[in-house]
């Protein structure tokens, strides 16, 4: 299996663990716990600020001092229904008891003590379409740049359609060359509708001293530490993933492949 393909650990508790020294790389952070009612599950931010999104059910979240009460709503992800997420800062805590079963993600980066805990969804989360044809997706841009809500870590939803790409054409944002680009490590965790189905990702450079295409399963983690990483999805499953990104640069400057840049040229003219 490749570096890049991380499974679940299980099937409960906290299935994935991947930090800047198991990705080998300096910035991004993504845990994931999956608990029964009446479980819980707390952290210290450390150094790093944490964006506690509820992927899948409801949990009582506190934070910094702040009780933030239950939050969640879609006990589906495809229910396609905006994200209830927190940030907490660094230098902090945070703690979360499921009162329903519920899947929670745990997004982090680098970052200094001083930022407000907050509640930063569903409100001011708008639903937005991406591409065309079968590129067509659909997004949820949790913590973008727009939205001033963190000091390092930009995080968002997306949903692909039955036989869609995503992250398309390939691109890519791994030089420190703002404003041309930026460099950004990412993750992907995905999952799949019906679960049992499968999708693929390839990430590779363009002088191909990483290319690697992996299939990927419902609950599988795939990190980009570099190049272009397109996805896509069979004909009659629907992929969804959450992306966690950090660098630097709190900015998302790409750019597309140049063998395949035509398309979005096409498609955005």
């Amino acid at each position: 299996m490749t570096e890049l393909l991380r499974k679940p650990s299980g099937k409960a508790g906290k299935v994935h663990d991947i930090t800047p020294a198991s990705a080998g790389w300096g910035y991004v952070g993504f845990g994931l716990y999956r608990l029964k009612r009446g479980e819980a599950a707390s952290e210290q931010t450390g150094e790093t600020e944490v964006i506690l999104v509820l992927v899948e059910g409801k949990a009582r979240i506190s934070g910094s001092g702040k009780k933030f009460g239950e939050l969640g709503d879609r006990m589906s992800v495809f229910e396609r229904t905006p994200p209830h997420c927190v940030y907490i800062p660094a230098g902090s805590d945070w703690s979360a008891e499921a009162t329903t079963d519920c899947v929670l993600a745990i997004c982090t980066a680098p970052a200094m003590p001083g930022r407000e805990a907050q509640q930063i969804g569903p409100e001011g989360i708008s639903f937005v379409e991406r591409g065309k044809g079968a590129n067509t997706r659909y997004i949820y841009p949790i913590a973008m740049e727009d939205r001033d809500v963190a000091d390092s870590l930009l995080v968002t939803e997306v949903f692909t359609p039955s036989g869609n790409w995503s992250s398309y054409p390939p691109h890519r944002h791994d030089e420190d060359n703002y404003p041309e680009m930026t460099y950004l490590e990412e993750t992907y965790y995905h999952r799949l509708n019906p679960a049992r189905g499968f999708g693929f990702q390839r990430v590779f450079t363009e002088d191909g001293s990483l290319d690697e295409t992996m299939a990927v399963s419902d609950g599988d983690v795939v990190l980009v530490p570099r190049g272009h990483h397109p996805c896509g999805v069979p004909h009659g499953y629907e992929m969804y993933y959450l992306n966690v990104m950090a660098g630097p640069m709190r900015k998302w400057r790409f750019q597309n492949h140049p063998d395949h840049d035509w398309i979005y040229q096409r498609d955005n003219s």
